[in-house]
């Protein structure tokens, strides 16, 4: 019988030998069945190519989105790590709106006296500081040597703000704010430049034409802008550089949760709005930019990003998955008399579908285990190709993410085959012989 279907092409090119029916019970490992399989494959070159091109697509594609939102949100969280999340920073405007008689236009300047006032009125506030800013570079000289960096007043507080780590010694504390002293906390590359063989403590450096006792070095995470400063008591600044007591910005801690820290931004805007006598409702007579907020804003984006990278990326998986299942049914179809035949030497129903379920499992793991390395490595060549940037930083993927969806990926491949085969072993096998 075996003889005589294979002379009519039944069995064309298969590897296919009567065994007992004790044989039909074969393990994941037997060479023979393998052979089967390989040989099957290989009669159908193309098709079983563009199967696992789908498949595979499906897994690089899905590696590479969930490994560029990751830069993304690496980005944005390096662009948040130069400054304390919940921070809330006040600086004044101009007023667009007429109020009580005064024209629309009037500069709303901030003094020591918003930040005194800031401290008594609002106890729950913390890390309180002023800052004062100064309109250019100061030249920093110190022996033969003379740099310009920024010059920025300030209080205690501006540690916790500016998210600050003291590298060496110390940071300006309330006696150096209290008594005007002339004492500085540079960065690391001030002391490269001025101090890069020896502490800087205790050295001098004139800011200015003034000198200024180097009490500490500290590192910022916000970037080279930020750790090329040279932070002085506000109290000093305004003596010295600017000869009065306005302040750029005030900033402090909000404590709590976003509703907290919304609340109390809006009372500051409306306690502030009736002892400078302007609108509380004029968004540009007083800029309260609150940190926390713009955080979670930027975050609950993120968090649709990723959930779109994940919509997209299953959606090409599944239309992977569709390609072979359609492919199994097509495979089923062509091997019904084969299976007729097997079924008729004794093959068990489950022989059968176990059978159809190795080729399918080889397709999809094969092809989704290359995508998913293909995916990587792609991503490794842009993480060290792409310039350095501070919105898109180390784009990878949590490999045991990928490899739940390769998991996904070989499951949803069994049941892809698991359906065909399973109604094609269910035909006796009298029917299963009349099939064309």
């Amino acid at each position: 019988c075996v003889s005589m279907l294979q002379r009519k092409g039944v069995f064309a090119g298969c590897k296919f030998k009567c065994l007992p029916s004790r044989s039909v019970r074969k393990s994941v490992f037997d060479p023979d069945t393998w052979s089967e399989i390989f040989s099957t494959l290989k009669r159908n070159r193309l098709r079983t190519f563009l199967t696992c091109l789908s498949v595979g697509w499906g897994i690089y594609m899905l590696v590479l989105l969930l490994g560029s939102g990751k830069g993304l949100e690496n980005g944005v969280n390096e662009q948040f790590a130069g400054d304390a999340v919940n921070t809330i920073w006040v600086s004044g405007g101009q007023t667009a709106e007429p109020y009580h008689g005064y024209q629309r236009g009037r500069a709303i300047r901030l003094t020591n006296r918003d930040v005194d006032f800031l401290s008594s009125a609002f106890p729950e506030v913390e890390h309180l500081t002023s800052r004062v800013n100064l309109n250019q570079p100061v030249t920093v000289v110190h022996g033969q040597q003379y740099a310009s960096f920024d010059v920025r007043g300030c209080m205690k507080g501006m540690r916790f703000g500016e998210n600050i780590r003291v590298e060496s010694g110390r940071f300006l504390n309330d006696p150096d704010q209290n008594e005007g002293r002339k004492v500085c906390c540079i960065g690391l590359p001030v002391k490269a430049t001025f101090f890069p063989n020896q502490p800087a403590e205790g050295q001098y450096l004139w800011l200015g034409g003034f000198s200024f006792k180097v009490v500490g070095t500290f590192s910022d995470k916000g970037g080279p802008g930020d750790n090329n400063r040279i932070y002085i008591p506000s109290s000093a600044t305004q003596r010295t550089f600017t000869g009065n007591q306005r302040v750029s910005q005030v900033v402090f801690s909000a404590g709590g949760d976003l509703e907290g820290s919304l609340d109390l931004a809006n009372k500051v805007r409306n306690r502030l709005a009736v002892l400078h006598e302007f609108d509380a409702k004029d968004d540009r007579a007083l800029y309260v930019n609150n940190n926390l907020e713009n955080y979670k804003r930027v975050m609950q984006v993120l968090t649709s990003i990723r959930l779109f990278i994940w919509i997209i990326g299953l959606g090409t998986i599944f239309s992977g998955i569709v390609g072979v299942s359609n492919i199994m049914m097509i495979v089923v179809k062509e091997r019904t008399r084969e299976f007729g035949i097997r079924k008729a030497l004794g093959a068990t129903p489950r022989s059968l579908v176990f059978l159809v379920l190795q080729e399918s499992v080889l397709i999809t793991g094969l092809s989704g285990y290359i995508g998913l390395l293909l995916g990587i490595g792609t991503l490794e060549m842009a993480a060290k190709a792409l310039p350095e940037n501070d919105f898109f930083q180390n784009p990878g993927v949590d490999l045991r993410l990928a490899l739940s969806a390769l998991a996904l990926l070989v499951a949803c491949g069994l049941l892809a085959g698991f359906i065909p085969a399973r109604r094609a072993a269910s035909i006796p096998p009298v029917q299963a012989l009349k099939e064309e």
